[in-house]
């Protein structure tokens, strides 16, 4: 799940959007042959405002003027809710831009976006260069409907000043330890209520996603044949376990009255960055919030820890995803931006040096221009770790994912008094999501 949209907000946009666009899939459209001069007006819609949507501004400047003969046109903050409702009606962009690889299969299976592979083939993409966890979500069941657009990686902030007040140094890198570190940095007022919080776990607050966790033990989603491995994988269970018995331990009246007061995630108000919470799980892009919003802040970054050490390093992979829409009106000039985009690695360490994202090539991973400081580095090394993971990609997009964290929230809440069949009974309800939903 990208940054910039909350999970709700998204599940309500999957519903109510991506269905206009599961229309039948069209016959592919005969491409150009090699060496054919492009020409011509090319739209790219993207979902980014403000200071980030000046910084695609620059890069299709730059990619305009390597291409003198294509003009592009840019529509900013539309989101995934206005391309696909676009695309269903028939008069969506030539270039989609989305924040989130949980479209990939929708986009995909219902051919809201074109299958690739010709134009890869054609222009001899080499798609080794990209990063293999980004290859894998951008494609489902074979077909490649689209390229990676940045990325993110998910790890754990914490705040130095509070650590050092609780008489701790290092950062915890096991799940045992995360627990008696939030035990420990954890204030209350007089009268009980909870004044500052170690960590705080519930799974519908800010980034604390299953999906975001998922690495920490090593939990898989779905199973080899595609259905659904929440009640199978026993990673899961321990997981909810550990988290459940720090809910407990806090109250889960306490958390959710204490979550109440905290300000909005992306605004200056956030907890962590206000001391209210001394450990979060973020992305990289959080970096660049805190420099933007709170300088003074003094803080360190280090992968989320895991249940065993073995897997420490590792962290959920996602980012953003772009593709060419099903009735493009120049596919060929679509496909050239798309290329410059996510295979020109001078263009991509210029994005990421701008939306302070993870590039996805290896070559721009590795390049000097990218200024890395040693927190951003911090992430790409969760980034390439080959611990790191993502969530699969399904023909009914994130709908498998919600369905969970529906039953993770009412599990969190003390509403299910038996795991193991709740689990099973989770299996059974995403598995019926899923064959709706595909």
């Amino acid at each position: 799940m990208n940054k910039r949209f909350p999970r709700a907000l998204f599940a309500l946009i999957t519903a109510a959007s991506l269905a206009a666009a599961c229309t039948p899939a069209p016959k592919e459209t005969k491409i150009a042959d090699p060496g054919t001069e492009v020409a011509g007006t090319v739209e790219l819609w993207h979902f980014f405002t403000e200071r980030e949507a000046d910084a695609i501004d620059q890069v299709v400047k730059d990619f305009e003027a390597a291409h003198p003969k294509i003009k592009v046109t840019v529509k900013s903050g539309q989101d995934d809710s206005k391309v696909t409702q676009a695309i269903g009606a028939g008069n969506g962009p030539d270039v989609g831009l989305s924040y989130s690889t949980d479209v990939v299969g929708k986009f995909c299976a219902s051919g809201a976006w074109v299958d690739l592979k010709q134009y890869i083939d054609r222009d001899k993409v080499d798609l080794n260069q990209l990063n293999a966890t980004t290859r894998s979500y951008t494609e489902y069941q074979g077909k490649r409907c689209a390229m990676p657009f940045l990325a993110d990686a998910y790890g754990m902030f914490y705040n130095k000043d509070l650590f050092a007040k609780a008489g701790l140094s290092a950062p915890p890198k096991t799940l045992d330890e995360l627990t008696a570190y939030a035990k420990k940095l954890t204030v209350k007022n007089a009268d009980g209520s909870l004044k500052t919080v170690g960590f705080l776990p519930l799974y519908d607050f800010y980034e604390n996603a299953a999906s975001h966790l998922a690495p920490a033990v090593g939990a898989k989603w779905l199973t080899d044949d595609g259905k659904s491995a929440v009640g199978s994988d026993p990673a899961w269970k321990t997981l909810m376990t550990w988290q459940k018995q720090l809910v407990d331990w806090y109250g889960y009246e306490n958390l959710t009255k204490f979550r109440a007061s905290l300000g909005d995630e992306y605004s200056a108000d956030n907890a962590f960055q206000k001391g209210q919470v001394a450990i979060n799980i973020d992305a990289e892009y959080r970096l660049a919030f805190v420099k933007d919003q709170t300088p003074n802040l003094k803080y360190g970054v280090a992968p989320i820890p895991t249940s065993d050490p073995a897997r420490y390093g590792g962290g959920y992979v996602t980012g953003n995803i772009v593709g060419i829409s099903k009735n493009a009106k120049n596919p060929e000039a679509a496909w050239e931006l798309i290329k410059y985009l996510t295979t020109n690695d001078k263009a991509i360490v210029k994005l990421s040096g701008l939306l302070k994202n993870i590039p996805t090539t290896t070559a721009s991973i590795a390049d000097p221009g990218l200024n890395a400081d040693a927190d951003f580095k911090t992430f790409i090394d969760i980034f390439t770790n080959p611990n790191s993971s993502t969530t699969p990609p399904s023909a009914s997009g994130p709908a498998y994912q919600e369905t969970f964290g529906q039953f993770l929230n009412s599990y969190q809440a003390g509403k299910v008094k038996d795991l193991d069949a709740g689990l099973a009974g989770a299996d059974k309800q995403i598995n019926s999501v899923m064959t709706l939903g595909g």
